[in-house]
């Protein structure tokens, strides 16, 4: 604020004095609002702070609530013959695997010809694989070695057809797609009426004139002692929510091992409670009324906030149908103190660490569409946070109505800094232009006494 520092002229008026104070005055209604703005301004860093605060508690909701944290690890101690995948739901444990036979799809191969341009004659071949029969016609005489390759592959038969040559020629391979005992094939070469073949077509029969170059097999194996066996190398089922690789014939066991890293899983839950205990002790701590230093705090009666803290308390008291081990936080050993902050009981909860996919579920479960009850717990925390902190969410809407006041107050003092100033500079104009003529006055009154006193002066003598 300008100050005024003339003083009179003559007049003895403190006009500097006379008009600061009378400012001073005016502009008490700015100094309310400035007032005002601060307690705005901290109110608004309350709500930054809450908004970040929840927004680590989402984070934390959210690790608890995906389901790679709680997914199981495996590992193999023969990986050159055994691979393992899969394993998020599998329980923890050990297993041991033997191998005694690779599952091997079915190959055949012709007797050699000159080569892939050898004339074949005309015929049909009726593929048989897995009980599934496909009939090829061959009409042209001059129906080469190379064109039955391409009409068995360009086939639904289900078999890889190619051209090998040896010393002794080509031959023409067969190998079936899928590998099993069920995918063995059978080959019968006829005429086109279907009587007997004749010439080279005659030796695509199968068993006949083609011969097993592989035979067709299942995998088999033990898991635990106990006979197993695939039509491919891929078992699926053998151990619960594992699938076995068989990669080569094992000379000793393997062992496949199967845990949870809990120690990644306690330190998400110690987060999870962390962060909510940061949340709810800054919130405890604006809203009330601290007795001790007669002190309120920065958000006392502000309905939002204390709403928020209520909401959050409320949800650590939901209970949830996700999982048949499970139903509560507090069955996890999570034990709320007076004050509404989180005490974990640290061996209850390495207790329910040990059914990692039933904490999943606790946690995690999507649940059924319009029925919160069967959804997870850090789940639903997740999405109350989201609603808090989204674009129309509470907090949102409350901090820019925390901006919006203060930018209405920023305009107000602007508005009346402007007429304080129109004012001042009106008082200004109307103390100096009184100093001056109480300056005058002044002058008169010193000229009327003068002028008296020469008068008395010349009458008495």
């Amino acid at each position: 604020m300008a100050t005024v520092s003339s003083t009179g002229l003559g007049s003895g008026l403190d006009v500097s004095s006379i008009v600061n104070q009378l400012v001073a005055l005016e502009r008490q209604p700015i100094t309310q609002l400035q007032t005002a703005a601060k307690g705005i301004q901290t109110k608004i860093s309350a709500y930054g702070q809450i908004t970040s605060l929840t927004n680590t508690l989402r984070d934390a909701s959210a690790k608890l609530a995906g389901s790679s944290l709680w997914q199981q690890s495996s590992a193999s101690s023969d990986s050159t013959a055994l691979k393992v995948s899969g394993s998020g739901s599998a329980a923890a444990g050990s297993y041991t695997v033997s191998v005694q036979q690779l599952a091997r799809a079915h190959s055949l191969a012709s007797p050699a010809q000159a080569s892939a341009e050898a004339v074949m004659g005309s015929g049909q071949l009726a593929l048989t694989v897995g009980g599934s029969t496909t009939t090829l016609s061959f009409s042209e005489a001059d129906t080469t070695l190379a064109d039955i390759r391409d009409a068995i592959n360009a086939s639904a038969a289900g078999v890889s057809a190619a051209i090998v040559s040896d010393v002794n020629g080509a031959r023409l391979t067969l190998t079936s797609r899928q590998s099993g005992l069920a995918q063995a094939m059978t080959l019968s070469a006829t005429d086109l009426s279907g009587g007997a073949a004749s010439g080279p077509f005659a030796s695509l029969g199968y068993p006949g004139g083609m011969v097993e170059t592989q035979a067709a097999a299942n995998a088999r194996a033990t898991v635990n002692g106990l006979a197993v066996e695939s039509a491919s190398n891929q078992l699926d089922g053998a151990i619960p929510g594992l699938s076995l690789n068989l990669q080569a014939v094992t000379s000793t066991p393997a062992e496949i091992s199967v845990s949870s890293d809990s120690s990644s899983q306690k330190a998400a839950v110690q987060a999870f409670a962390d962060a909510y205990n940061a949340l709810n002790n800054y919130l405890r701590t604006q809203t009330r009324y601290d007795d001790s230093t007669s002190t309120a705090g920065t958000l006392q009666g502000d309905s939002t906030a204390v709403g928020v803290l209520s909401r959050m308390r409320g949800m650590l008291r939901e209970s949830s149908s996700a999982s048949a081990r499970f139903g509560r936080l507090a069955d996890l050993g999570f034990d709320v103190q007076k004050d509404g902050t989180i005490k974990l009981d640290n061996a209850k909860l390495d207790t329910a660490l040990a059914q990692p996919a039933e904490l999943a579920k606790l946690f995690g479960a999507s649940g059924s569409s319009g029925d919160s009850a069967s959804q997870g717990l850090a789940l639903r925390m997740r999405k109350l946070a989201d609603s808090l902190t989204g674009y129309d969410g509470q907090l949102s809407a409350r901090s820019d109505g925390l901006r919006s006041r203060l930018n209405r107050n920023g305009d107000e003092q602007d508005r009346l800094e402007t007429r304080v100033s129109q004012i001042q500079a009106r008082l200004l104009r109307q103390y100096q232009a009184l100093d001056a003529s109480m300056s005058q006055l002044n002058g008169l009154s010193s000229y009327v006494t003068q002028q008296i006193t020469a008068l008395n002066k010349s009458s008495s003598g």
